[in-house]
């Protein structure tokens, strides 16, 4: 008689490993993105215009300063600090507020192709030296450019704006903060100057359908590397606490399940749904 062995079972594969990550606080985004944005690295935030990358990116500062104590620098190179300190104040923000317990540093580069310090005609060192003084004055661990497109617009020579992205892109990382850039699409590309060929790490599209009468702004998070993700196409919406974000993930599915019964007034449909009513009005309604 020819004895068998059992044949072992293969060991379990450990959890992959997460890259670290920086949550923005906003808790349906961390849901999908399983955790916040990649630390250290620049995502891209992209969209049409009036889809939410502005605010997007100013709650990532404005949550990380007040929730998890991360100083941020915002650069903007389209509202004045004035303009956007008054459009996010109707969302109960007081950038003011931010600014004097140093925790934002909010900074407005005007364009002017006739002023190369500021626009970066054909080298951003003059960018690179107002940024890293921004970051070093507050301890910034949080950086967002918007709209970082605007630098580059009317630049002919594209060899020469793809060395400057790439330069860009590594000196936030070589600074260690956690950067949203936001873009401006198109419609043949995510963005005009293909910006989601150098930000891979994180990429994130907002958009605003319409069908009739009715709109909608939607989200999806295209890429991100080293992670797992959520692949789905999420509604969010802009409340007057910012932006909420609606995956069914976020709900978390936790709560108890109740298995009281109550009648449905026909004896017979009773029997078939699993037998007699236990109570009149379920407890755990």
């Amino acid at each position: 008689m020819t004895s068998t062995k059992a044949t072992p079972a293969p060991p379990a594969h450990p959890a992959a490993p997460q890259i670290p990550k920086t949550p923005t606080g906003i808790e349906g985004l961390d849901a999908i993105t399983d955790g916040g944005l990649p630390t250290g690295r620049a995502t891209l935030v992209c969209g049409g215009p009036g889809c939410g990358k502005t605010l997007l990116a100013m709650e990532f500062l404005a949550r990380g300063a007040l929730q998890f104590n991360e100083p941020g620098v915002f650069l903007s190179f389209e509202e004045t600090a004035r303009e956007l300190t008054l459009n996010i104040a109707s969302l109960g923000v007081d950038l003011n507020d931010l600014t004097r317990r140093k925790l934002l540093v909010l900074d407005h580069v005007r364009t002017d192709r006739h002023n190369p310090e500021a626009s970066g005609d054909f080298s951003l060192d003059g960018l690179f030296i107002r940024l890293g003084h921004a970051i070093e004055a507050i301890g910034a661990r949080r950086v967002v450019l918007d709209s970082v497109e605007s630098v580059f617009d009317g630049l002919p020579n594209r060899l020469l704006l793809r060395a400057e992205l790439r330069r860009l892109f590594g000196w936030l990382k070589d600074k260690g903060v956690t950067s949203v850039i936001t873009g401006d699409g198109s419609d043949r590309a995510l963005t005009r100057h293909g910006l989601e060929e150098y930000v891979s790490d994180c990429v994130i599209e907002l958009a605003q359908h319409t069908v009739g009468q009715a709109s909608s702004r939607r989200m999806r998070v295209i890429k991100y590397r080293g992670s797992t993700h959520g692949s789905g196409i999420y509604p969010f919406v802009i409340d007057p606490g910012g932006i909420v974000v609606l995956p069914i993930t976020s709900k978390g599915l936790a709560h108890a399940v109740c298995d009281d019964r109550v009648s449905s007034g026909i004896a017979d449909l009773d029997t078939m749904l699993g037998g007699p009513a236990t109570t009149a009005a379920p407890a755990c309604w």
